[in-house]
């Protein structure tokens, strides 16, 4: 039968998923150009501690472990589009809450300990958003898009993530451009944070016109609306009523209340273990704290964030690569080459950093490193995740991932301050041991999904 998928409709579709993932993006990084700001106006106003700006900076991925833990609660209640639209809705909520803590209840420009806590609060209820969002987005994605353009159409979500984040920093840049330091301080941050509600109602608007997953859709036994999505997505009847039996036959009986463990639990360690991984090789660390690690290396406050935004467009170029290779290639040679790089970059960051050479080669291993983790774990973990758990239990070892994979995030992150301070160089040799690490792990316990459809990968983990 002649393959007939109507490509705009799935486009259209799967762009408004993405802009969960711009969201998510944006939110993770717009902290970057704000930190020193709120470190001046409520840490040190307030003689607080590093560790209180640590875990200020930080705030925001709690929430996103407690919003990935809850996605496949509310993915599995609500369905994946209600899902989306209550992530659009914190999204908007934190934007404003961030970026003007006062208002209700405190008097602008007086920093105290409770107009901290609130800020937090306001971060926290951001995360819970973007932890809800990393792991519904690609689900949704996952579960509308073909067999043959599945790896492609989720990637299209951390493209939209990387996107989000160069997008922020220019427009943290914009703000910040030719303004004084009492003003970015006083004024420039808020508007930094506020930027988002802009993106965050748009993303809200336009996912009142996407439907439910059809996945979604039959495992709560609504066949008619699942054929119908269905038949839009692929052209015919015929082709639509095939898939449609392919999908039941994976979920009869109650799906919504099946056991975690109903496919044994490898396949559940596989996905904890790849959420680790992709934050164990440090990729973080990088982007959030990027600015200060280029200005520790010698660069200039103006320099250093321009060197931030080259990164940027590095990590586009190579999301964009691995968009295109995905689907032919497949996942593991992608992720194992990334694997390799990343570990020649932070190696060679460790040995200058040892003997303090500090310059543009240095830039270069960080960059050969980005660049690695962008055309590999990056997007393709987001797609492992999509695709390897079967539909019965989808909805329940994605949040499990998606937690795992914020809970180490936040280590990773809350960390790296420390362990500079302990012991400078080693720091980049831990990350880059994670990626040989890592790089065994895909090659002994990860399947390769190319060109399989979501029914099929049932049968991978029932052998």
């Amino acid at each position: 039968m002649k393959n007939e998928t109507n490509k705009s409709y799935l486009f259209a579709i799967t762009l408004v998923a993405t802009l969960g993932g711009l969201l998510f993006g944006y939110d993770t990084a717009v902290i970057s150009g704000a930190e020193k700001s709120i470190q001046a106006y409520l840490i040190d106003s307030l003689n607080l501690s590093s560790f209180v700006h640590g875990a200020t900076v930080s705030s925001a991925l709690i929430g996103c472990i407690i919003g990935g833990a809850i996605s496949g609660f509310l993915s599995n209640r609500l369905g994946r589009k209600k899902s989306l639209l209550l992530a659009a809705i914190l999204f908007f909520l934190s934007a404003l809450g961030s970026g003007f803590p006062e208002t209700l209840f405190f008097t602008e420009g007086e920093a105290s300990m409770a107009l901290l806590l609130t800020f937090n609060f306001y971060r926290i209820i951001g995360g819970i958003g973007v932890g809800l969002a990393s792991a519904v987005c690609p689900m949704y994605i996952g579960e509308i898009a073909p067999a043959n353009m599945r790896g492609r159409l989720v990637s299209f979500n951390q493209f939209a993530i990387i996107f989000g984040m160069l997008v922020v920093y220019f427009v943290n840049w914009g703000i910040a451009n030719g303004q004084s330091i009492e003003w970015i301080n006083s004024i420039g941050w808020r508007y930094m944070f506020a930027s988002e509600a802009i993106p965050a109602a748009i993303f809200g608007l336009l996912v009142l016109f996407v439907p439910e997953t059809p996945r979604y859709l039959a495992l709560t036994h609504q066949d008619d609306k699942a054929l119908n999505v269905l038949e839009k997505i692929n052209g015919t009847k015929e082709k639509a009523t095939e898939i449609l039996e392919e999908i039941k036959a994976t979920v009869k009986g109650n799906a919504i209340k099946a056991k975690l463990f109903s496919y044994g639990k490898l396949v559940i360690v596989v996905g904890i273990l790849l959420s680790v991984f992709q934050q164990f090789v440090g990729i973080n660390v990088a982007l959030y704290y990027a600015p200060r690690i280029f200005e520790s290396m010698g660069a200039a406050k103006d320099a250093s964030m321009l060197q931030t935004i080259v990164m940027g467009l590095v990590n586009v170029i190579f999301t964009v690569i691995a968009i295109l290779t995905v689907d032919k290639w497949g996942r593991k040679p992608l992720l194992i080459t990334g694997s390799i790089g990343m570990a020649i970059g932070m190696f060679a960051v460790s040995i200058l950093a040892f003997n303090n050479i500090i310059g543009i080669s240095t830039l270069v291993f960080i960059i050969i490193y980005t660049a690695s983790f962008m055309m590999s774990w990056g997007p393709i973990c987001w797609v492992l995740i999509s695709e390897i758990f079967p539909n019965k239990i989808r909805g329940q070892a994605v949040a499990i991932a998606v937690a795992a994979q914020w809970a180490a995030n936040y280590f990773i992150s809350s960390t790296y301050p420390a362990m500079m301070e302990f012991s400078g160089g080693m720091t980049y040799g831990f990350y880059g041991l994670m990626a040989v690490l890592s790089a065994l792990f895909v090659w002994k316990m990860v399947p390769e999904t190319k060109g399989k459809t979501l029914e099929e990968m049932e049968n991978v983990w029932k052998k």
